[in-house]
């Protein structure tokens, strides 16, 4: 390797992308094409980055496998940004499997550090900590260690284990000034945000008031009786039970905890559950059933129970009911909490990361695009949505994933 490519090689370490391509920006062997396209992926021009790493890798020779594999590694950190969450994991799970045997550990870190990241944007937790099983932090250099630390706050932030994520987070900042890339740690600062930014409204007794994600975790250990309106799961200290492909259902036992103690009439409950602007004999007759299935649901936690005026919740265990709800309610609030990190996010993507299909993923872009809170640009398969960062709308509770109690 000549001494233009290793300074090269050096700015693009120490997040200096101009630098490196002032010595290798004229040059068109593999080498130089490959840190040419990582210099094009840190200025943000992703389309010309990838082409340049494609490039570069079929014109590394048939002896120059890890040259080639850490060309897929950079590969797949763009698809990562450019939120292609299609894009095969066996490929990178190869190359890093390349990279380990040729010994080269920190790209091999890098390669499953972006795995862990791409299975943390659609939900898969248990499988990140697998992936993160396998790391030894300490053998890391600092850029690497960083990034390790941060994918373990990630999983702690979705776990609602807080205390673990801030400790995580202390760790990430110190390897990124140990690394001194400056990128790395407005990253760590960003994500040490999400922490002290709302992450919910807590709704009890007819007011309501954010709580921030400490906040939530403590109140999900109380013991309360909880109509969680981010997982749609009703939950005490012992039991959860899921309304998640229940709407309805859902619907009322919002209503019933928000009015809790009183009751709610029949009229209201009409229009929360079924959208009715006017209670018939039929809506009547329909929120009975409705309330009698709830009952049952609920039997471990509450009991619904009629009233003069309607219905009521009253809990079997716990003192008090409460609504934990998003910080922002939106018919689309899913979709809209992942476009909320600034990324362009394609619908196909997005249906991966919904675990729904890419038509109720599209269905929802473009109501929300009617609606002016979301933009599109690109065509065909080019096509991006996004949306500016909405203040006070971080997406830890929306992501999909389950609590370790549900």
């Amino acid at each position: 390797m000549d001494s233009l490519i290793t300074a090269a090689a050096r700015a693009l370490a120490a997040g200096d992308p101009l630098g490196a391509l002032n010595r290798v920006a004229l040059r068109d062997d593999a080498p130089a094409l490959a840190l040419r396209g990582i210099a094009m992926a840190q200025l943000g021009d992703l389309v010309r980055a990838k082409a340049l790493l494609r490039r570069a890798a079929r014109a590394f020779g048939p002896k120059e496998a890890m040259a080639r594999a850490r060309c897929v590694v950079a590969e797949a950190e763009i698809a990562l940004v450019s939120r292609d969450l299609g894009w095969p994991a066996k490929v990178l799970d190869a190359a890093r499997a390349t990279l380990e045997t040729h010994g080269d550990h920190a790209n091999a870190a890098h390669a499953r550090n972006l795995e862990v990241r791409r299975l943390l944007l659609i939900g898969r937790l248990d499988e990140a900590e697998r992936q993160l099983a396998g790391l030894d932090p300490a053998l890391l250099p600092p850029a690497a260690k960083a990034a390790h630390a941060l994918a373990l706050a990630g999983i702690a932030i979705r776990r609602l284990h807080t205390a673990a994520a801030r400790a995580a987070l202390v760790r990430a900042g110190e390897a990124a000034r140990q690394a001194g890339i400056p990128g790395l740690a407005a990253e760590v600062e960003s994500a040490s945000g999400v922490l002290d930014m709302p992450a919910a409204r807590l709704i009890a007794r007819g007011e309501e008031r954010p709580l921030r994600l400490a906040e939530v975790e403590a109140l999900l250990a109380s013991g309360a009786f909880v109509v969680d309106a981010c997982r749609h799961v009703v939950r005490d200290a012992g039991t959860v039970v899921s309304l998640a492909t229940r709407p309805v259902l859902f619907a009322l036992a919002r209503a019933l905890a928000e009015a809790w103690p009183g009751d709610v009439s029949r009229d209201v409950l009409v229009a929360r559950a079924f959208r009715a602007k006017h209670a018939d004999e039929s809506h009547r007759a329909r929120l009975r059933v409705e309330a009698g299935r709830l009952r049952v649901a609920l039997r471990a936690l509450a009991d619904v129970t009629a009233t003069k005026r309607g219905f009521a919740l009253a809990p079997r265990h716990a003192a008090e009911i409460v609504v934990l709800a998003p910080p922002v309610d939106e018919p689309h609030g899913a979709v809209l909490a992942f476009l909320a990190d600034g990324e362009a996010w394609s619908s196909s993507a997005l249906a991966i990361a919904l675990d729904a299909s890419p038509r109720t993923a599209q269905r929802a872009l473009d109501q929300l695009a009617a609606a002016g809170k979301v933009q599109s640009f690109g065509r065909g398969r080019a096509l991006r949505w996004m949306t500016p960062p909405v203040p006070g709308f971080p997406t830890t509770l929306l992501l999909p994933g389950p609590l370790p109690s549900d």
